[in-house]
């Protein structure tokens, strides 16, 4: 069955060394966390807040090896007041067999104040 896995991180400034990077290591963390391989993998939507705008991060995604056949999209996030500075999301759509409670999502960095239920829950 498909689920959706979630994840974000943060950057310490908005520069496309770090957008990739990050990115990269997000989905990479997310994907090893619920045991994922590729070719599961349905689709990517990655979204950052609107202070990120100095690259794609689904380039990241794009140019890591094996990944160059995963449908990625990219988006802003609201800009709603107060919200969590240079912060980029990804909601990835697997198959996988566990149930919804037992998805791993992973908060890295400051993105741990997002969901900090799930990121003690680790």
């Amino acid at each position: 069955m498909i689920r959706g896995l979630r994840g974000a991180i943060t950057i310490e400034s908005d520069r496309p060394e770090l957008v990739w990077d990050e990115t990269a290591r997000l989905v990479r963390e997310v994907v090893a966390a619920n045991h994922v391989e590729i070719d599961d993998i349905a689709s990517i939507l990655i979204s950052t807040t609107p202070d990120i705008t100095s690259a794609f991060p689904a380039r990241a995604v794009r140019l890591m090896d094996g990944w160059q056949y995963v449908p990625v999209m990219c988006t802003h996030e609201m800009d709603v007041p107060n919200a969590l500075p240079l912060c980029i999301r990804v909601l990835i759509h697997a198959n996988v067999e566990v149930a919804q409670k037992d998805v791993k999502h992973l908060y890295l960095n400051d993105a741990v104040k997002l969901r900090p239920d799930l990121a003690q829950a680790k």
